[in-house]
């Protein structure tokens, strides 16, 4: 709905299911549109455009192929205001409770009815819950038992500095070295230094792995991490 303030904003990789979406919605009378996803692997234009748009509940996809991980865009996205509601197609028990502990109100599986995923979808633009306190303490469970297997990686995080744990958690967002940098007042030759020792603690090879690795566990930076504007 090109020129509109959409009340529901859908991210997904999958185009015939974000469509299928945005039919169903606009045909329930819940103004929705798809944003088109960019051309770059970083989750920070995704996170403005969202954030731009100001919906009142965005749907999400987790795994957004080679446009980025969909975990980046909960926190920063459930933090402005807006529910988030997850709609994947991944039914790891671990994964969706990452999901409700990042903010996400509820997680539904892509297998689910088109019409329970409208229901849910108007059931938050009405305010009412949507998840039972019985859901939520399950997945919370796994959570706990998925940590509980994560020992080793658990302790690579903890050798983290300050300063590196926030580096990581502005990455984690989907911002550029250069953003943390100017974030900072700091060099951005010095932020790259940082990330070296960031990906020498935690033994991975890239900034690509640090994020996923640190998503997989379900780390995250110990402060709130808004960047200026």
């Amino acid at each position: 709905m090109p020129g509109s303030e959409a009340s529901v904003v859908i991210i997904d990789d999958h185009q015939l299911f974000a469509q299928a979406l945005e039919l169903a919605l606009n045909a329930a009378g819940l103004s929705a549109e798809r944003v088109e996803l960019p051309v770059s692997a970083s989750t920070a234009p995704l996170i403005s455009k969202v954030l731009r748009r100001r919906p009142r509940v965005l749907l999400l996809d987790l795994d957004l192929g080679p446009h980025g991980d969909g975990f980046a865009l909960i926190e920063p996205i459930a933090r402005a205001g807006t529910d988030v509601l997850v709609v994947t197609g991944t039914e790891e028990p671990g994964r969706w409770a990452r999901a409700i502990m990042s903010g996400a109100r509820k997680v539904l599986a892509k297998t689910t009815p088109l019409s329970t995923v409208v229901g849910t979808v108007d059931r938050l633009l009405k305010g009412l819950p949507v998840m039972t306190k019985e859901e939520r303490e399950e997945l919370l469970d796994a959570w706990a038992r998925q940590r509980e297997g994560n020992e080793q990686l658990w302790a690579k995080f903890d050798q983290l500095t300050l300063r590196e744990s926030e580096v990581l958690g502005l990455l984690m967002q989907g911002h550029t070295v250069r953003d943390v940098a100017r974030h900072s007042n700091t060099a951005e030759t010095t932020v790259r230094t940082q990330v070296k020792s960031v990906l020498a603690k935690i033994e991975v090879s890239s900034q690509l792995a640090a994020v996923g690795l640190a998503y997989q566990i379900g780390w995250r930076a110990p402060f709130d991490l808004p960047l200026k504007g």
